[in-house]
């Protein structure tokens, strides 16, 4: 049975908790400093992206989910950042709390690309103390007002002083009092203070340290759920197991594990958060807990594989649940709270396809990982020797090639009546099984300066039948610091004088 995730962006979701600028330095790393015993870091690329709390919200707006966010930040340059961030995503920020005399959290993560994009160094500003009681009282209120539009509440705590005992309490109760479902992804050694949230959702490490019981198997990690669920009053528990997939407890029933896919594994950091943002997204979207499980599994093992605190496409989940739920399917299907069978929303066009709405998570995780990004953009229709010259040239000068095809209209605006000689969708499906190409975008023609904007291209490359003033997007590409080349053309060959010769050989 395949899970329908398109109700993902009908969600209204609530994120309470620690919010944190992630700041990332990429760079090479080939020698040793002569003032000290110390790695020298050439810096190649620099960004922000939303940390703790806020790569919850992230990953809930990359799915198409709606978010309001609820959080304490500090009145400085790195909270303005953070709300400037939140304001580009669409997200409610009534309920972030500028708190006077406080640090926002900032982290600076130092990345070696040229080896594996290994994190060298972690740098932390921060200072963990409770907040001010006149700031609980603020922010309880705005959720408070918040509740009767909300689906699902999603508590991130990271430990920086924002859910104290007082205020998850008022939380909760809130939660109760309008029937929301909670779940909290949690932190520290005192788990009680949780009582009365929906869903627990601890890492074997931080359970086996509430539980104080040491996990090494199978059995100690019973233990350890079962002594939690003792203590905490909760509906269920999730344990996540990392490699070993996750495990769902719940007080008289036994154990569901859901089994993580094999994966290379880049940077575990924001897993968790992955994790109960889809999670969020699932139960909301009234899939069963079980499959919502395999969703959020499905999920965290694509974001291990990216660098950094990352986000998950709606086309990347929908690709992986084509895997997943072959090896779920028949124990979902014994689920009390299952629905009715759902129609599929994974689409038949292949997975290098990204639409322009796909386009800007993408993009960040690319250039956090220091790829050098080539664009090259017509209507290939009716592909031929000089397109797949022009592709394999274009790939040479960089890491990631987006190959960006004319849609259908403006084909027919170009070329006139009787083009394109074949459909955006199959010409999608033809670029796409080159090796050279990594992803496909299909535009208008007025929208090719965005698609220059969002994708922001270290090389726009065009056959030498243009000349530099005739690109279009040439200037908008050096003002981001890129460049454009001409690929030379050295055959005469084009899709116009193809299907004129077709032409003159039918009329023989």
């Amino acid at each position: 049975m395949l899970i329908d995730i398109s109700k993902f962006d009908k969600c209204h979701l609530l994120v309470v908790g620690d919010l944190m600028l992630d700041e990332y330095l990429w760079g090479d790393v080939d020698r040793i400093s002569p003032e000290a015993p110390v790695q020298v870091v050439s810096v190649q690329n620099e960004g922000f992206a939303l940390g703790g709390a806020g790569n919850v919200v992230s990953n809930v707006v990359a799915l198409g989910g709606k978010v309001s966010a609820a959080g304490v930040i500090g009145t400085g340059r790195n909270g303005q950042l953070l709300m400037d961030m939140f304001d580009e995503l669409g997200v409610n920020t009534e309920g972030i709390v500028k708190e006077p005399g406080r640090i926002t959290t900032r982290k600076t993560r130092i990345i070696a690309v040229n080896h594996a994009n290994q994190q060298v160094l972690r740098i932390d500003r921060e200072k963990k103390q409770d907040i001010f009681a006149s700031t609980m009282e603020k922010m309880v209120g705005i959720i408070e007002n918040k509740m009767p539009d909300i689906d699902v509440i999603l508590i991130s705590d990271y430990g920086k002083g924002l859910i104290t005992e007082r205020m998850i309490l008022q939380v909760i109760a809130s939660t109760k009092k309008h029937k929301k479902v909670t779940i909290v992804d949690p932190k520290g050694l005192d788990f009680s203070k949780y009582s009365g949230a929906s869903l627990l959702t601890p890492n074997k490490k931080e359970a086996a340290l509430a539980s104080n019981v040491e996990i090494v198997d199978e059995h100690s990690l019973k233990k350890a759920a079962k002594k939690i669920l003792q203590n905490v009053n909760l509906d269920q528990l999730l344990i996540t197991c990392g490699k070993d997939g996750m495990v769902l407890f719940e007080k008289n029933a036994e154990p569901f594990r859901v089994k993580a896919e094999a994966r290379q594994v880049f940077d575990v950091s924001g897993a968790g958060d992955t994790v109960l943002a889809v999670l969020g997204l699932a139960v909301a979207s009234d899939i069963s807990i079980k499959n919502s499980l395999a969703v959020a599994n499905a999920a965290a093992g694509i974001v291990v594989g990216k660098a950094g605190t990352a986000t998950v496409s709606k086309q990347e989940l929908a690709s992986a649940l084509k895997i997943v739920m072959g090896k779920v399917g028949t124990t979902a299907a014994s689920d009390q709270k299952l629905t009715s069978p759902q129609k599929s929303h994974v689409r038949d066009l292949p997975d290098k396809y990204k639409k322009l709405t796909e386009l800007p998570a993408l993009i960040k995780d690319l250039k956090k990982s220091g790829k050098r990004i080539v664009l090259t953009n017509g209507c290939f229709d009716l592909l031929h020797a000089g397109h797949i010259m022009l592709f394999s040239a274009s790939k040479r000068m960089g890491d990631i090639l987006f190959v960006a095809i004319d849609d259908d209209e403006s084909v027919k605006t170009l070329k006139g009546s009787g083009r394109p000689v074949i459909n955006a969708k199959e010409r999608v499906r033809i670029i796409s099984a080159l090796d050279s190409v990594d992803y496909v975008v299909v535009f208008s023609s007025p929208e090719l300066k965005k698609l220059i904007e969002i994708i922001q291209p270290n090389v726009l490359t065009k056959g030498s039948n243009y000349t530099d003033q005739e690109v279009f997007g040439r200037k908008l590409v050096e003002k981001y610091g890129g460049q454009v080349e001409l690929i030379p053309v050295t055959e005469n060959i084009s899709s116009t004088r193809i299907i004129d010769t077709i032409k003159s050989i039918r009329q023989e």
